[in-house]
């Protein structure tokens, strides 16, 4: 009995020990990719943001739309090569939700992975602010007004433009996001053709260049709730006050609604047409070695062949 007590007591002991580390290693699980997605946003937007604040302050001395374009699009390229194995790099509240809604992120990881984006997004703001200060203020005067000749705002946030209106903001928002998702969707897919492995980060980096020069003069192409509130949060807090969420009609809530809902219909507008249709594992086998099949059968005719015909 005493044999039993004791081990009935280190089973015991043992289950409490397993639990303890199965919670510690969920926090450090979402504590690692916390960090990772964290830093990720942070130096795509710090590229980004940057390349905004070089073109806007040096009145086109050092680069012009382009170059925003560029330095978005290698910025994401490095900051999946940061976090890209770690917390997937999604740098983009809309794709964590469109992969949290097909099942390809628990619901779960959804507040810590949105969090951190805006953490990052929020803290690359700061850095472009403290590193462009006297030139921010060299060419505004120290007016900081988010419209007019000499807006600075834009440097961090996006806002439309004098001839759109609302609703076709909403819908630029939504198809930029559309194809951002469907893009990245069938660059994921290992069913279909997939970018090779190591050369997903600049082939989603050249993506997002893409979004930008074919789709982005309307309202700066955010297609990222977190790339857009974060920083605009932070032009509030750093001196362009309220008028960064009452501008452009109140513009804020577009890039922050409109990319949800075109992640989702993306990423279903591929599912439909294109992954739902995938053979099954069993008929892409059966297809391969049809394919092989195909692909000998002149071999083994001319293995029957006699010598004399090959002559």
């Amino acid at each position: 009995q005493k044999e039993m007590h004791a081990m009935e007591q280190g089973s015991v002991q043992e289950h409490g020990r397993s639990r303890k580390l199965s919670k510690i290693w969920v926090i450090n699980e979402r504590v690692r990719v916390g960090l990772a997605e964290s830093l990720s946003t942070y130096v795509m937007m710090v590229f980004g943001l940057g390349s905004v604040a070089q073109v806007v302050t040096g009145r086109g001395a050092f680069g012009e739309y382009l170059s925003v374009n560029l330095g978005f699009g290698l910025g994401v390229a490095m900051g999946m090569h940061i976090g890209g194995r770690v917390s997937g790099a999604h740098m983009n509240a809309a794709v964590s939700f469109s992969m949290c809604l097909f099942g390809r992120l628990g619901w779960r990881m959804l507040p810590v992975y949105i969090l951190c984006q805006l953490i990052g997004s929020f803290l690359a703001a700061g850095t472009i602010y403290s590193l462009y200060y006297d030139a921010i203020y060299h060419y505004c005067g120290g007016n900081l007004t988010v419209s007019g000749p000499k807006a600075t705002a834009g440097i961090f946030a996006t806002y439309p433009a004098p001839y759109l209106s609302l609703p076709a903001g909403f819908l630029d928002q939504v198809i930029g996001t559309a194809m951002l998702l469907l893009c990245l969707m069938a660059l994921s897919d290992q069913r279909n053709q997939p970018a090779p492995s190591g050369s997903e980060p600049i082939a989603v980096g050249l993506l997002v260049l893409l979004i930008g020069v074919s789709l982005g003069s309307n309202s700066g192409y955010a297609i990222n709730p977190s790339r857009d509130l974060g920083p605009r949060i932070f032009t509030a807090i750093a001196g362009w006050g309220p008028e960064v969420f009452r501008a452009g009609n109140g513009w804020w809530w577009v890039p922050v609604l409109a990319p949800m809902v075109g992640g989702v219909t993306g990423a279903s507008i591929y599912k439909v047409f294109v992954e739902l249709h995938h053979p099954s594992p069993c008929e892409h086998r059966r297809e391969i070695e049809d394919e092989a099949e195909e692909e000998a059968a002149p071999l083994d005719m001319q293995k029957n062949l006699s010598p004399e015909v090959c002559v």
